[in-house]
């Protein structure tokens, strides 16, 4: 619930400012009070001229035009007394609200079993996330109060590099680890955000980074320790293959416009073309040009070339 908020503390200026409007209003307001009395004499004064306007015509000692002038006159003093009085309310509203601009705010301060609170209700079912501000302030118009969630109804947001972004799909699988627990999660991708933001990374480089949603499909029980804000290790799984021949980033060097590695025959390198596939950031797939079994260089160094002799470490 939140209640009206305190009254201000007045300057100097402002409060005898104030000060004058209560004594106009006071003053208007005995104005009124006498322009009331005055009316109800003047009712009283006509009531009793009709009356005896309506004794005299029965005898004929008036005219039916003197009988309609006091009829007129009742109603015209009657109106003017229902004016006065209602002119009199204005001023003892006036005076009110003169006297409202005086108030302190320890006098403002509401009583809680007397305020005329407003009740705030929460627009879905769980529990209390956080709360913004513990003690009592002023809250304005659209300022957040708590959040509530579902904490059994969790899922994962990973802000990616847009070039990594473009690459993903929904339905792909999340491997999701460095939380916490025994053993790793399974996730699938839901939603790639369709629009991008900049941030800062922690060298200080701009980045355009995209929000990618992922649902958890692994079983309640498993993650259920986790809770809205932790913090999750995961891998987007773009492409796999259950048998792939791949070799080291390490052993690729560049013979032309293509790739090749050294392969090893009978304790000999021999420059071998290759086609690359799939690759991450350690290992990348290879298509054509070796075999499963070939030995390969995985550091060569500048003095390496073909058909120089090499042997095993170890």
């Amino acid at each position: 619930e939140i209640e009206p908020g305190d009254a201000s503390l007045l300057d100097v200026r402002s409060e005898a400012q104030a000060n004058a409007k209560v004594h106009a209003a006071e003053s208007s307001r005995a104005l009124a009070l006498a322009g009331v009395e005055e009316a109800l004499a003047e009712l009283e004064f006509a009531r009793a001229e009709l009356d005896r306007a309506h004794k005299l015509i029965i005898d004929n000692t008036i005219s039916e035009r003197e009988l309609d002038n006091a009829v007129r006159l009742h109603k015209t003093r009657r109106a003017a007394y229902s004016t006065s009085l209602a002119a009199l309310q204005v001023r003892d509203f006036e005076l009110e609200y003169a006297n409202a601009q005086l108030l302190s705010p320890a006098q403002s301060r509401p009583d809680y079993e007397n305020c005329d609170c407003v009740p705030v209700r929460s627009p879905i079912d769980g529990r209390v996330l956080r709360v913004y501000s513990e003690s009592e302030r002023i809250v304005t118009a659209g300022e957040p109060l708590v959040d509530i969630g579902d904490p059994s109804n969790l899922e994962i947001v990973v802000d990616l590099l847009s070039i990594d972004a473009v690459r993903l799909a929904p339905g792909m699988r999340v491997i999701i680890d460095q939380w916490g627990g025994d053993k790793n999660l399974d996730g699938r991708v839901r939603r790639i955000e369709p629009f991008g933001f900049t941030k800062v990374s922690a060298l200080g480089i701009e980045e355009q980074r995209v929000n990618v949603v992922i649902d958890l499909i692994s079983e309640k029980e498993d993650w259920s320790r986790m809770g809205h804000g932790y913090q999750v290790g995961l891998r987007i799984v773009v492409w796999e293959s259950a048998d792939a021949l791949k070799v080291p980033i390490t052993a690729l060097f560049r013979l032309q416009n293509e790739w090749a590695v050294f392969k090893v025959v009978d304790g000999r390198t021999e420059v071998a073309l290759i086609e690359l596939g799939q690759r991450n950031n350690s290992e990348t797939e290879v298509k054509s040009g070796l075999e499963s079994g070939d030995i390969i260089a995985a550091y060569p160094g500048g003095r390496i070339v073909a058909g120089s002799r090499v042997e095993p470490r170890g």
